[in-house]
């Protein structure tokens, strides 16, 4: 592959951001743009962003919105619905369902010794059996050695502070004011739907774009 490697942190339906973000990129034919998940809610136009993924033919990694989603249209059961789910379920289409269905667990590229994830791994199991529960939500790794959030577990360390790799893991999901770059990952959830920025790595120039959220658009 002679095309760039490039992730995408979460978006949230920051449709502008995106748009910005892909046009500062300016991606070729033989670029690899990966979406690390949280496509959608939260932000302005969830539509609109896999609209765009999918005019633009980008792989799209399952993050923890989308997999709540999918579960509900899977079951018909709303205990899987948190607020804010029911406006991007009022305008989702039979294409935009099949989007979601086609997206990836995780997405390596061995040349790069890279993994990219929504969430994050457990470091004391083998990455490639870890199930979507986790992989989607995990941001800490409380007490008793389980994946928790941040909210709910506020002194637990990070799972990426005890990944030592390999490999390298690029990931989204827990949004911080600051790039966060350790040896062995970097987690791009920049916090856009907050008002941060929408970020981009290029991997093998190991370059960031940014985006600057054009407001504060939740909560």
């Amino acid at each position: 592959m002679n095309g760039r490697l490039i992730a995408i942190g979460d978006i949230h339906g920051c449709h502008h951001e995106f748009a910005e973000l892909l046009a500062r990129l300016s991606p070729g034919r033989d670029d690899r743009i990966i979406l690390l998940g949280d496509l959608i809610n939260r932000g302005p136009d969830s539509l609109r962003v896999i609209e765009i993924a999918r005019e633009n033919r980008l792989i799209s990694l399952l993050g923890n919105h989308e997999l709540r989603l999918l579960k509900f249209h899977r079951t018909g059961d709303r205990k899987w619905l948190k607020e804010g789910d029911e406006a991007t379920l009022a305008k989702f289409q039979s294409a935009d369902w099949a989007y979601l269905e086609g997206m990836l667990l995780t997405f390596e590229e061995p040349t790069l010794n890279t993994v990219f994830v929504h969430g994050g791994f457990l470091p004391d199991q083998p990455w490639q059996k870890q199930p979507a529960e986790i992989v989607t939500r995990i941001q800490v790794i409380d007490a008793d050695g389980k994946p928790a959030k941040r909210a709910d577990a506020a002194t637990a360390p990070p799972w990426a502070d005890l990944w030592s790799g390999p490999p390298f893991v690029v990931y989204g999901h827990t949004p911080r004011p600051e790039i966060y770059k350790l040896k062995w990952s970097v987690g791009i959830d920049t916090g856009c739907v907050l008002g941060g920025h929408l970020t981009a790595y290029e991997l093998t120039e190991k370059r960031f774009t940014q985006v600057k959220a054009r407001q504060r658009y939740w909560p």
